[in-house]
């Protein structure tokens, strides 16, 4: 209820709905999906370890209320003329709900960290209203300053590896000129935008295998696994190589 008084309230309903936005936005928003259902399980787990749960029944229900979480709010935009019930949307949750769960069940660890990272990108000053007039709106709104990450140490699946299991590799996702959900092409003032996919390769840190004594201090650290830290990257956009901090 509070869910629907927040965000739904005030827009026109409709009767139930699909909506299949897989194509829209070059799927950053579906990468942003499974981010999203990936720390809200990390959170619940550590909610439910807190409380004396084991790691089975903490994982279990961390992703079992996250799913069940996310599912309603495809139910409400389902019933929302302005959206629709988005089957791509659920997978994506799903496949971020997998990823800790998975691993949490085979490893009793997060060896593979989801992480987020955000470089501004100039594009939202072209189409604010999409893409976000503030800093807080254009972490959420501008892709094309996003960036996803999978970050895992080799050290992590190596048994008596001298690699440092803190020391991580990481694969990025972004996307760059993306100005319109549905168009790869945005022409404002003569000029054409033409959006591309970006892959990018670069280093970053597990703080929560750093070498700490303290274990508070240490699962304190490990909450700054939810970002990417920046570092020099290697990155590739239709083609064309480059190296730049991401």
């Amino acid at each position: 209820m509070l869910l629907y008084n927040v965000w739904y309230k005030d827009y026109p309903k409709s009767d139930f709905h699909y909506y299949n936005d897989g194509a829209t936005w070059l799927q950053m928003d579906k990468v942003g999906h499974s981010y999203t259902a990936y720390q809200l399980c990390r959170a619940e787990y550590a909610g439910a370890r807190w409380t004396g749960r084991s790691n089975k029944g903490s994982a279990m229900l961390a992703a079992t209320l996250v799913w069940a979480g996310q599912c309603t709010v495809e139910m409400f935009d389902g019933l929302s003329s302005e959206w629709g019930f988005s089957v791509p949307d659920l997978a994506a949750n799903t496949a971020g709900i997998g990823l800790f769960l998975g691993q949490q069940l085979a490893f009793k660890e997060q060896r593979i960290h989801l992480k987020y990272s955000y470089k501004n990108s100039g594009y939202a000053e072209i189409r604010p209203n999409t893409l976000g007039s503030t800093f807080p709106e254009k972490l959420l709104k501008d892709y094309n300053a996003q960036s996803y990450w999978l970050s895992a140490s080799p050290g992590a699946f190596m048994k008596d590896s001298k690699f440092p299991k803190w020391l991580q590799l990481s694969v990025g996702y972004s996307a760059d000129a993306k100005l319109k959900g549905d168009e790869n092409f945005y022409t404002v003032n003569g000029f054409t935008y033409q959006a591309k996919r970006e892959w990018a390769l670069s280093l970053d840190i597990d703080w929560s295998k750093l070498p700490i004594r303290k274990p508070w201090l240490q699962k304190s650290l490990g909450l700054l696994n939810a970002v990417k830290l920046p570092f020099p990257s290697v990155y590739w956009r239709n083609g064309v190589c480059y190296v730049g901090m991401l």
